[in-house]
């Protein structure tokens, strides 16, 4: 089912925490690792590419595609059990699926690396090392850096788990443009990508790396469909931004619960290759529409 293995202070910190936090303390871990969720991520590359600066918001999306797929590619390996899973004395204040039982699985994911930690540092530190500014510096920093604690203190995460996720996404900050560089043509490159990331789908068995390789097809695809078709101009205008980012998390959510209507919830949760396929499918459609052909609307919008 997985594999147990920690460092003898790791539960002991984490307990501690959880014991000394206090309610105040537990709720501020909580809102700080909403940092790393998906809500957020899909905001600050949404607000960046449809609103402030498109070539900001690709940079953004395309290392957090990658971070997204490396990490349950990595955990499928290692197959960490969580802690809360194996150490009583830590309590899971925060599942990574509120809805499924939390010893499962499938849904939970494995523990070795944090998601949240890689992703957060692939997002925000995007954001310092393309802007290059000393507020983006700070935000790169502080934020990963408060999201990847509050992962094992809610008990979701050995610190382990966010030491290597930090790592990892740091990584991929730092490797994915330089090689991009290489390539004159972005489709061959996102194209390579896509392959490198194609031996999950014999081993994966969770949830989040068959979401992330959807994302990440979507997201490539979107792409190269708006460079070459839509080339849509970002705003200056602070009501035209809001309505932007309302309006793109709005078909991101909207398509989500759209595109599962045709499914029970049980073939969705059933852990099987045709629901992992639909829910790949799900999200690169869903990814697609908000990055290629969501932004056709803008010009019309501008308008009115």
């Amino acid at each position: 089912m997985g594999n147990t293995f920690f460092f003898t202070w790791e539960p002991l910190l984490m307990a501690w925490l959880q014991a000394h936090l206090g309610s105040f303390g537990i709720t501020l871990a909580t809102l700080f690792s909403m940092f790393g969720e998906e809500m957020a991520l899909i905001l600050v590359m949404g607000f960046c590419y449809w609103s402030y600066n498109k070539e900001l918001g690709k940079f953004i999306g395309r290392n957090a595609c990658v971070a997204m797929v490396a990490n349950p590619m990595i955990k499928n390996v290692f197959l960490r059990l969580r802690p809360y899973m194996v150490c009583p004395e830590v309590k899971c204040l925060k599942p990574v699926d509120p809805s499924a039982d939390i010893m499962d699985i499938a849904a939970q994911g494995y523990s070795f690396p944090s998601g949240h930690s890689s992703g957060s540092v692939s997002a925000y530190t995007s954001v310092g090392v393309f802007l290059k500014k000393k507020w983006a510096i700070l935000v790169a920093v502080l934020i990963p850096l408060c999201v990847g604690v509050s992962r094992f203190c809610v008990g979701v995460h050995f610190p382990t788990d966010v030491l290597f996720g930090w790592a990892l996404g740091l990584f991929v900050v730092l490797i994915v443009p330089f090689v991009q560089k290489k390539f004159e043509k972005r489709w061959v490159f996102y194209l390579i990508l896509l392959l490198l990331m194609l031996p999950g789908w014999f081993y994966c068995k969770t949830n989040d790396f068959f979401t992330s390789y959807g994302m990440a097809v979507g997201f490539f695809a979107g792409d190269l469909f708006e460079e070459k078709y839509v080339k849509f101009r970002n705003t200056k205008c602070w009501w035209k931004m809001i309505l932007r980012v309302i309006g793109g998390v709005a078909v991101y959510f909207g398509l989500n619960t759209l595109l599962k209507l045709p499914f029970s919830s049980a073939f969705l949760n059933s852990g099987t290759f045709p629901a992992y396929l639909v829910r790949a499918l799900r999200y690169a459609i869903i990814l697609f529409v908000d990055v290629a052909i969501y932004p056709l609307c803008f010009d019309r919008i501008g308008k009115k």
